[in-house]
């Protein structure tokens, strides 16, 4: 009864794991975003980043430490003594120093007084938390863009699927056609035989369709994280422009300036801290202790037994200044500013790089928008021209040859009308990420 339990709790598990799931973008990125390995990743970051601001901080707070321990002296070193100091005169007498057992027990505390490269660790740990949030960001922003991506191919594959769909329905409307006039001796075999040839091409092409779609469900899910034999379903909606191209933004929100400043910011600390360098240091340490001897064991010892404690305490003040040190120091710090100059070089081509992408990405968009005009022109043209050409054979007046080029015709123009509004959505999300709206995306679900 037990292993039938369990097994209906299994079945009912995988069934329910594997009802479809709804998905619009809002909800695929959102789900990305929680799920996706580069996500989860980059949030650590930012808590590591807590982490080693409280490890620079320690070395600004006092560090306390203690330790203990007891020695046996099997064999006490001998020192040579004259014998004058034991009532010898003109000998030399070996005398053994210290005792059998040493046991110790000693706390030390150490103060940090003044660091200057200390101060600065400080400083440069709290700009690297930033830089890793940053950084956060940025890996959600192109978390976002894939997602988006493969979102949008999904629906042109679905696309794609649907008008192979009707194409072959109008094809089998055709084969209908062909038979009928071919069972009254009014076509040959040969025009009934292409046209069932050009039917199973179809679906041959078709089930490439419905592979393409799998392939890209696929896709979709493994960018959002989720599991590959979970089912999906795209809700309907159009796949039609959404906003008029022109608008303009500029690049100044995009993250990707953010954090190459923030990179330079980081830089600029360690070249501080290198300078720092030059700077003296002081430092604070006190030492107790208690020191025990004897011939027996100190720990549990004591006079009565020949052992003998006593303690001992030190307060010291430490200064180090930097003298010379053949020039290493200076030299690091030319390093650190040739890093520097580096990564403005960086930031002035990513500036140029980035208003590059806007460009492109705008004019993408215009001649999209314009592809989609011309397009939905031309498949309303190749059904007139289809319609036209279907009563013409029916009556005698076109041959196969112009009915069939005629499918294909329309068949093209729907492809191509579908791969102008994948191309604009792409425009699309390429703008926005040149201006550094992608959030947008996310918010909502265009």
């Amino acid at each position: 009864m037990e292993n039938v339990i369990v097994w209906f709790l299994l079945a009912t598990s995988i069934a329910f794991a594997q009802e479809p799931v709804e998905l619009d973008l809002t909800e695929a990125v959102s789900y990305a975003l929680e799920h996706k390995a580069d996500a989860e990743k980059a949030r650590l970051d930012v808590d590591n980043a807590d982490a080693q601001i409280a490890e620079v901080r320690a070395n600004a707070l006092p560090n306390l430490s203690a330790n203990a321990g007891t020695t046996y002296n099997a064999l006490l070193q001998e020192n040579i003594l004259p014998g004058e100091i034991f009532g010898a005169p003109g000998e030399s007498i070996a005398v053994a120093f210290g005792r059998k057992w040493n046991s110790t027990a000693n706390v030390q505390l150490s103060q940090t007084i003044f660091n200057q490269a200390v101060f600065v660790g400080l400083k440069a740990a709290r700009s690297t938390k930033e830089f890793y949030q940053l950084n956060a960001k940025l890996t959600n922003e192109e978390i976002i863009e894939k997602v988006a991506t493969a979102y949008y191919q999904v629906y042109q594959s679905q696309q794609t699927l649907e008008n192979l769909q009707s194409n072959l329905e109008l094809t089998e409307q055709t084969l209908k056609i062909v038979k009928g006039l071919y069972d009254n001796g009014l076509a040959k075999k040969i025009d009934y035989d292409r046209s069932i040839v050009a039917l199973n091409n179809l679906k041959s092409n078709r089930q490439q369709a419905i592979n393409a779609v799998d392939l890209s469900e696929n896709a979709l899910k493994f960018m959002i994280g989720m599991a590959i034999d979970q089912e999906i379903t795209l809700p309907e909606q159009s796949f039609q422009p959404t906003f008029l191209p022109g608008i303009e933004f500029g690049i100044s929100d995009r993250t990707e300036l953010e954090l190459l400043d923030k990179q330079i910011e980081l830089l600029e600390w360690k070249k501080k801290s290198t300078v720092a360098e030059y700077y003296p240091s002081a430092s604070l340490s006190a030492n107790y202790g208690w020191l025990g001897q004897g011939d027996e064991v100190p720990l549990w010892n004591g006079e009565d037994k020949g052992v003998f404690w006593s303690d001992l305490a030190s307060v010291s003040v430490n200064i180090s200044i930097p003298i010379f040190n053949g020039g290493a120091t200076s030299a690091r710090v030319r390093q650190n500013q040739i890093e520097i100059d580096k990564a403005q070089e960086d930031l002035q081509e990513t500036k140029l790089s980035l208003q590059l992408a806007y460009e492109n990405a705008t004019a993408q968009l215009e001649n999209s928008f314009l592809t989609i005009d011309t397009q939905e022109e031309n498949v309303a043209l190749a059904q007139e021209v289809l319609e036209d050409i279907q009563s013409n054979y029916e009556l005698g007046l076109a041959s196969l040859n112009d009915m069939l080029d005629a499918e294909r015709e329309l068949s093209t123009a729907k492809n191509n009308l579908t791969n102008a509004q994948l191309e604009y959505k792409l425009a699309e999300v390429a703008l926005l990420k040149s201006q550094g709206k992608l959030e947008t995306l996310k918010e909502n679900n265009l």
